[in-house]
């Protein structure tokens, strides 16, 4: 604080002294202002590096913290799984069990599709079956029929033929 008050004294002499010189007193004066104002100037810019300084060190402190933070919740993430297998030492099991049934179920999904067009076919393939075993049955005994009226025809001009014949005899 003294420093600040012999500068000041320093600039009411220079002031006095030249005062009575007139123009040596205005340029000393505009002198004192100019180093006034640097010094102002060169403590803002000193002023404004310390802020930023502290910025960074504040930034990198914060992402320090986050680094840990991240650490952490992993190495939280990790022991909360090794508590869920402590707890439920067949849950893996299970998980991979359901995980072949939704894999069979899937392969299920269009073999049932497939039976199922196939079970359609057959149907259709034994109604068709069935039709013609009847149309076939039907036209044997429509042929059987014909053979028996043919026979019975035959059998009567035999006879016919062989009372004439005899006949003839």
């Amino acid at each position: 604080m003294e420093g600040g008050g012999g500068k000041e004294q320093q600039m009411q002499i220079v002031c006095v002294r030249s005062a009575s010189t007139g123009e040596e007193a205005m340029g000393d004066w505009a002198a004192a202002e100019q180093a006034s104002s640097r010094s102002a100037l060169s403590l803002f810019k000193e002023k404004e590096e310390e802020i930023e300084r502290r910025k960074v060190e504040v930034r990198d402190k914060v992402f320090s913290m986050l680094g840990r933070v991240e650490e952490e919740s992993k190495r939280l993430a990790f022991i909360r799984q090794e508590l869920e297998v402590m707890a439920d030492p067949t849950r893996r099991e299970v998980d991979a069990i359901r995980k072949r049934i939704d894999k069979v179920n899937k392969q299920l999904k269009p073999l049932g599709k497939t039976c199922l067009k196939k079970e359609k076919e057959y149907k259709m393939c034994l109604d068709a079956y069935n039709e013609k075993s009847n149309e076939k049955a039907t036209l044997v005994n429509r042929l059987m029929e014909l053979v028996s009226e043919s026979e019975r025809l035959r059998m009567k001009k035999l006879e016919e033929l062989n009372k004439t014949i005899e006949s003839l005899y």
